[in-house]
């Protein structure tokens, strides 16, 4: 008795159990309460008797397995240091318990935990001998195990949640009506829930599924506005899990919905398909996709339009993008460099615009772009106004490549300098960068002005 009363009180049982309880009267009272029944109450119900069920089943493994002689150490898992129920092997040989190597994967680490070795590939095969040879243990143990499907994985993930979690994405494919429950369900069961996330990563076809509602629509106009800004959201969610940027950038339909998702719907789904494709651009190898489906463009609109919902997602976003080299060129080609100077003119997110610009100042054809929009004078008019460092490196940052591109420039610079002394200043008292930038164009106007009086 006192070896169950070790078992029964462990905490994280305990815990899950009395909270799955409290979660299952309240859905009972509400059926009971209901003339008309929920169904979706009802399957919610379900699922936590599913989860009791995992629990019990666990519990009493648990036991038995305590009070059972010592098995071999080839049925321990070398990372739970369990008895394994799922035996795969991965790329190197070594043997793991299903869940716990997932664990181990999904967080990023791509060696084998054994051996230290980098793993070739990340496919696990089921290990059927090992399988075999422990259920033929246990079966001499009197010990029932259950099937690897049945019992909760790493992230809380139980049978019922993946069966609730398919049962979703097929709503997919019904009426309007079944794909706008489903698609809500799905954004808050993302956002609250990161195993959730992870999920859509267990099938290739899921966020084709997810997203077929909107690739089936023959017209952007026939989309229903509230299950557009729902999808576009959950793929939002499903971004900021990191094994999932690959995958959603990869995913054929996926850029060109959230590119529709920007030029139309309700504001907070534009807002959103800017955020989702700044988190999805964290990754290098999906900054050049993302750019060369040409996200930048409608990014570019969305922006020039000036939303101030969607402004600073936007701008995240693009600043992102323009990181990677080729992406620059396109941002000028597409007109970032006049959208940002008048916002920037009319001192509309003057930090994050300015970051941007700083960036695309080394492209060539937008520095060129600079001087004929009138980029100095707005830009020196900053440094002198403005009390945030960061603002005032981005701007002289700008204004050297500025001049530096083109000589017709200095005449400004040097009538800013005589009257306010703007760039001594900057060059005494700004940032390290800052310094350094503005030292050089003073040198330069110096040996513009020596060379003038030796003359």
């Amino acid at each position: 008795m006192a070896k169950t009363g070790l078992i029964e009180k462990d905490p994280v049982m305990v815990a899950k159990a009395a909270e799955l309880k409290k979660e299952l009267q309240r859905l009972v009272r509400a059926i009971v309460d209901d003339d008309d029944l929920n169904i979706e109450t009802i399957d919610r119900a379900n699922q936590a008797l599913c989860g009791l069920k995992d629990l019990k089943l666990k519990r009493s493994l648990s036991l038995k397995l305590h009070e059972a002689v010592g098995f071999p150490d080839e049925f321990r898992c070398p990372l739970s240091k369990e008895l394994m129920r799922d035996p795969v092997i991965v790329a190197t040989g070594q043997t793991y318990d299903k869940p716990f190597i997932q664990k181990w994967l999904k967080a990023g680490s791509r060696t084998c935990p054994k051996t230290q070795q980098v793993l070739s590939h990340t496919v696990l095969t089921p290990n059927i001998l090992i399988r075999e040879m422990i259920s033929q243990w246990c079966k001499n143990h009197g010990i029932s195990l259950p099937d690897p499907v049945q019992y909760s994985n790493e992230d809380g993930i139980t049978e019922a949640d993946r069966h609730h979690f398919l049962s979703l994405l097929e709503k997919m494919c019904s009426t309007l009506a079944d794909q706008k429950e489903a698609a809500r369900e799905l954004r808050l069961l993302t956002k609250r829930m990161p195993s959730f996330r992870a999920l859509f990563g267990e099938s290739i076809d899921a966020i084709p599924q997810l997203l077929n509602p909107l690739s089936q629509s023959n017209s952007q106009n026939n989309i229903h506005p509230d299950l557009q800004e729902d999808l576009i959201t959950t793929i939002l969610n499903l971004s900021i899990y990191d094994n999932n940027k690959k995958l959603v950038a990869e995913t054929p339909m996926a850029i060109p919905l959230l590119m529709n998702a920007l030029r139309s719907g309700t504001i907070e789904t534009r807002s959103n398909a800017a955020a989702a494709l700044f988190t999805l651009s964290a990754l290098d190898s999906n900054k050049a996709l993302i750019g060369k489906c040409g996200a930048l463009k409608p990014l570019i609109d969305l922006l020039d339009e000036g939303h101030a919902l969607a402004m600073k997602d936007v701008a995240s976003a693009i600043f992102n993008l323009c990181i990677f080299h080729e992406n620059k060129a396109r941002a000028a080609k597409e007109g970032a460099v006049r959208v940002i100077l008048e916002k920037i003119k009319n001192r509309i997110h003057v930090d994050e615009l300015l970051a941007i610009l700083a960036m695309l100042s080394t492209n060539q054809k937008s520095v060129e772009e600079m001087g004929e929009l009138g980029a100095v004078p707005c830009l020196l008019s900053i440094l002198r106004e403005s009390s945030c460092s960061r603002s005032k490196e981005n701007c002289i940052a700008i204004l050297y490549n500025i001049c530096f591109g083109d000589r017709t420039k200095w005449k400004e610079i040097r009538e800013e300098e005589n009257t306010y002394s703007t760039i001594s200043q900057l060059a005494q008292n700004g940032t390290s960068r800052a310094k350094r930038k503005a030292s050089g164009i003073l040198d330069r106007l110096n040996r513009a002005v020596n060379l003038t009086h030796t003359a």
